[in-house]
């Protein structure tokens, strides 16, 4: 209990900094919440004085009528009449102080949600690839959207009604004191009693809200992965499987949801319960009071009111820590995006690359993505300026893994990379990508114009050298052959564009931006094979003068590297030219022989 209630406090600590620069819209919520709740118990006072004015009239003689004309003539309807001005004046001040608090608790809310969503999306765009890569994408869509909500409105509901009800309380226990010691007494006395209920009952919701949100995020990512791959899905008839999945955390998801809401509902009645013993104690002990001429009757619907309204604010706090519950189970969640560590910043000093030379060098390397399952290890190589470096290996030797410790989305663990003899660590990451240019095997299409997807890499690039580029990379045929050409809208990954036609904009791009280094993995396995001899000769011209590294599993289209390296289980086994590496018939011969073998 008491983990679960610093968890809480450190929550709100983190929270209190997002609502700082709206600190002068939360003191005129404090003052709005003043005004309306002494409104409101100004009301009473009121009514209870046209009470006893109406019975003043009645208790005035025999003769009822003709004391009516009189009263009413002289004093009543004056007295009566400025009582019911009094009451329109508070009413509409009340009612005013409400809505503009309204307003300003929706301003307050509203752009703290806003700050906190730009700051978690802000952390994504810096977190490094091993988070999202180990981390869903549908649980962070759900931290990012459904439990920003979640947290808006208990934000939302906490600022509306907790102040009210707190200031109202207090306000109200001033006023009955200062009327009646002996029934605010009863009053105050009965009160702990309602505090102690809705406090054991939220301690024990947060728990749960905070499970349900998880789940949550769980079933997020399922349904998200889902779409995204149904085809994969379909091809490998895995519905029911996924069903059986998606019906295990859907029923987790249920459990947990009625747990939650079942025991946070317990809030309300429970102190409804002990509203009532209060509202019965007031109506006793003044009715009994009236009886004795302690009190008169106009004071007893004052007492009664008060009563109503000092009960009314436990039933919505309790709410209102249920709710406040799931907004801070919730936060958790979005924060521990907002904390993750981003990725090793550029140092001051770091040098900007220009116009790369494609000297690179690999000293010593050692990387693993986990600490207990090592992957590549002591690897070196030095690569000349203008060499085809081709990197073949069975799958999971650390092909690709290299390609990211070139481009730096992860940091080697020992060693250095360099690039022109600079380590890539004091190189700017912004420079050293954009002296690389990468085709890989899946694809990345953004939604907007064939045009936008091929001028990611050079913005500025006119209307000639996009067709010139495109020619190049033989997508011109076919972008012209679509309804508008290269003004033509696809929708996120390509739509409905073929694979060989998502892959042949992929590289027009690398056409067209032309970097001093080249990445290729597997650039061409979308491609027909007669397309694919095209695009070679392309490329052959393309990496003329650049360095280029070549991923591949068709060794057959990188006889003409320079070098190739053979990798296996994280190290370089075997390096040399094709024929080479032929003649020694080791592992590579081998590899070789058998894609060709019958």
């Amino acid at each position: 209990m008491k983990k679960t209630n610093e968890s809480q406090t450190k929550i709100l600590k983190k929270v209190l900094p997002y609502i700082k620069p709206y600190r002068g819209y939360f003191a005129l919520t404090i003052f709005l919440a003043l005004l309306s709740v002494i409104s409101a118990l100004y009301l009473p006072i009121l009514t209870g004085d046209a009470v006893d004015l109406i019975k003043k009239l009645a208790d005035g003689g025999e003769n009822v009528g003709e004391i009516w004309m009189e009263y009413s003539s002289d004093i009543f309807w004056q007295d009566f009449s400025v009582i019911l001005i009094k009451m329109g004046v508070v009413i509409s001040i009340g009612a005013l102080a409400q809505w503009t608090m309204t307003l300003c608790n929706n301003k307050i809310v509203f752009s703290v949600t806003r700050d906190v969503r730009r700051k978690a999306f802000d952390r994504l765009q810096k977190l490094p690839l091993k988070f999202l890569d180990t981390t869903s994408s549908g649980d962070m869509v759900s931290r990012m959207i459904a439990d920003v909500d979640q947290f808006a409105d208990g934000l939302l509901l906490g600022f509306t009604q907790l102040f009210t009800g707190v200031i109202t309380i207090v306000g109200t226990l001033v006023f009955m004191f200062y009327e009646n010691l002996f029934i605010a007494l009863v009053v105050f006395l009965v009160t702990p009693l309602s505090l102690f209920v809705a406090s054991f009952i939220a301690r024990k919701t947060y728990g749960m809200f905070k499970l349900q949100s998880k789940t949550r995020g769980e079933q997020t990512a399922l349904i998200n992965e889902m779409i995204t791959n149904q085809k994969v899905v379909q091809s490998f008839n895995r519905e029911d499987e996924v069903i059986e999945k998606f019906d295990e955390i859907n029923d987790r998801l249920k459990v947990c949801s009625l747990r939650a809401t079942f025991f946070s509902s317990l809030v309300n009645p429970s102190t409804r319960v002990v509203n009532n013993i209060v509202y019965a104690g007031v109506a006793l002990t003044g009715g009994l009071s009236v009886i004795y001429g302690s009190l008169t009757v106009g004071q007893l619907t004052i007492f009664l009111s008060y009563a109503n309204q000092y009960t009314k604010p436990f039933n919505e706090i309790s709410g209102v820590v249920t709710e406040l519950q799931n907004a801070l189970a919730c936060a958790d969640r979005v924060f521990g995006i907002i904390e993750e560590k981003t990725e090793v910043p550029d140092a001051k000093d770091a040098l900007e690359l220009q116009d790369a030379k494609g000297v690179v060098d690999l000293k010593d390397v050692c990387f693993s993505y986990t600490k207990d399952k090592k992957l590549i290890e002591n690897l070196n190589l030095s690569v000349k300026p203008g060499q085809r470096i081709a990197i073949v290996g069975p799958t999971g030797c650390g092909k690709t893994t290299l390609i990211n410790l070139i481009m730096r989305f992860y940091d080697v663990d020992s060693g250095e990379i360099s690039v022109d003899g600079h380590p890539i660590r004091k190189i700017t990451r912004h420079s050293l990508r954009r002296n690389y240019g990468m085709v890989l095997q899946d694809t990345w299409l953004k939604k907007g114009t064939i045009r936008d997807n091929i001028i990611v890499g050079k913005p500025d690039a006119t209307d000639e050298e996009i067709i010139a580029a495109a020619k190049k990379s033989h997508a011109h045929s076919f972008i012209r052959r679509l309804p508008n050409g290269y003004d033509t809208e696809i929708a996120e990954d390509g739509g409905s564009l073929s694979g060989g036609q998502k892959q042949l904009l992929c590289i027009t791009r690398v056409m067209l931006s032309l970097p001093p280094m080249l990445i290729l993995d597997e650039a061409t396995s979308s491609i027909d094979t007669r397309t694919e001899l095209k695009i070679r000769k392309a490329f052959d011209t393309m990496m003329e003068g650049r360095t280029s590294f070549v991923v591949a599993h068709r060794l057959s289209t990188i006889k003409n590297a320079d070098v190739i390296l053979v990798m296996k289980d994280g190290h370089v086994i075997e390096q040399g030219s094709h024929e080479v590496l032929l003649s020694r018939g080791g592992f590579y011969a081998n590899l070789y022989n058998s894609q060709f073998s019958a």
